[in-house]
């Protein structure tokens, strides 16, 4: 059983989840591109805290694999977003371009984990289900 996230939260993540691909896209826009770095930034640590927030209560494995797998992609997600202000500050002795190798294995990780977690879940929950009846 998954602990759901409160009104509030769940539109905090959607909001950041909006921010990741605007933030993400502006480069770019060669007009708006400065902007990149923070919109960016915020949508990652609006996104990815509001998934560190949901608990899995259960013992399935699986579940607790795909669970590890979404945090790292959160985590992945925050650095993509260091990297971006660091390469955006020229702090660092990289190319720029590093953010973007980042965030294209946070998205690999992302995607298989919101597809494969609910179903996961729904499969739990039947067998759960099952095991009451």
């Amino acid at each position: 059983m998954m602990k759901p996230l409160t009104p509030l939260q769940n539109a905090i993540s959607m909001i950041g989840g909006v921010l990741l691909i605007v933030g993400a896209l502006l480069p770019l826009a060669g007009v708006m591109a400065e902007y990149a770095p923070y919109v960016f930034t915020f949508g990652a640590l609006s996104y990815g805290g509001t998934q560190m927030l949901r608990r899995y209560e259960g013992k399935n494995t699986t579940i607790v694999r795909l669970r590890r797998q979404e945090i790292i992609g959160a985590l992945l997600l925050m650095v993509s977003a260091v990297l971006m202000l660091v390469s955006s500050f020229r702090l660092l002795p990289l190319q720029g371009g590093e953010w973007k190798v980042c965030l294209s294995i946070a998205v690999v990780f992302e995607l298989y984990t919101a597809f494969r977690l609910p179903q996961e879940l729904d499969k739990e929950a039947r067998n759960n289900e099952q095991k009451k009846g």
